[in-house]
């Protein structure tokens, strides 16, 4: 939930700084031959310490004080959230919209637990450790400003891409922020912003491997021998993503019928294109893409094994 960090930070810092006062007490009894008590006939290091010891949390509370009054309307986030408040409601209204929309499964999220990238229908987020930075959707713009190239991932031994991508609101009141995020991942960012984003002119984004292999499986799938539906068979959603109609059927027609490592599959449309190519792709080893193309892999109904020839679109 969306909540000043204070608010659940107040009592953290209270215990944490008063132990080294407790902690300069029992040096006083552990150590009497250092003469730490009065503090002021102590060794300067030792004052220092004590001195630290009371200021720090003294500072914290006086801080948290301050933000707490008027119920944490003179918090950092809460004067982030105000901005986008109208003039009947408070920061709590935005903040309670936030939260209804982050609790949705089909918001976007990436990034380290210290640098979370948050998008959802309205907002933009980005979570850091001390600060979290909000943007409204219809009011900002996304510059793919930067792109660095690794050769290594530490998810996997493929390359990686990562982009920087700058958020400026259109608000001169809102401060812009910049997110990460791998390349892999840019496509889903876009169906998620409705704003279109721009890209500098010197920044190439790269394809995943899973894209590009997708689109070398669909021009392949073109090519295929199609597949006439009967008049009597009425096409159903993929079962895959069920947001589109089934488009292919397996049928063997890279060998004859008694040949080879392929079987006739005998299950009715029931995959769409894309579907189809992300489980053929998911049965690869991903450290050897040259033999992706020329790979069987099996039915993801029946388990019939059929290869990339064996896929045709349904006319």
């Amino acid at each position: 939930m969306l909540r000043p960090a204070g608010a659940d930070r107040a009592q953290s810092c209270g215990w944490r700084f008063p132990g080294e006062g407790r902690y300069y007490v029992g040096m006083c009894f552990a150590a009497s031959e250092k003469q730490l008590f009065p503090p002021s006939q102590a060794p300067e290091a030792w004052r220092l310490f004590f001195l630290l010891a009371v200021l720090l949390p003294t500072v914290a509370g006086t801080l948290i004080y301050y933000w707490h009054r008027d119920g944490w309307a003179r918090h950092p986030l809460a004067r982030s959230l105000a901005l986008y408040a109208l003039p009947q409601s408070g920061w709590q209204a935005v903040a309670s919209s936030v939260n209804t929309e982050f609790r949705r499964i089909d918001k976007f999220a990436t990034g380290a637990p210290g640098a979370r990238v948050i998008v959802t229908d309205t907002w933009v987020m980005k979570v850091t450790t001390y600060r979290v930075h909000v943007a409204q959707q219809q009011d900002v713009h996304l510059t793919v400003t930067e792109s660095q190239q690794h050769e290594l991932s530490p998810d996997s031994n493929l390359p990686v891409q990562l982009l920087t991508i700058r958020v400026a609101s259109s608000s001169p009141e809102v401060q812009a922020f910049d997110i990460r995020l791998n390349s892999t991942e840019y496509g889903e960012l876009c169906e998620k912003i409705r704003a279109p984003i721009l890209r500098a002119a010197n920044v190439v984004i790269r394809q995943s491997l899973g894209d590009l292999f997708l689109e070398t499986f669909a021009s392949l799938v073109e090519v295929n021998p199609a597949y006439a539906v009967p008049s009597s068979q009425e096409l159903e959603a993929c079962i895959g993503c069920m947001q589109t109609r089934a488009s292919v059927k397996l049928v063997k027609t890279c060998q004859e019928a008694a040949e080879g490592e392929c079987q006739q599959c005998y299950c009715r449309p029931m995959w769409c294109l894309t579907c189809m190519g992300k489980w053929f792709a998911s049965r690869q080893d991903p450290q050897r893409p040259d033999t992706w193309l020329a790979s069987r892999v099996p039915c993801p109904t029946c388990r019939a094994r059929f290869c990339i020839l064996d896929v045709c679109a349904v006319r």
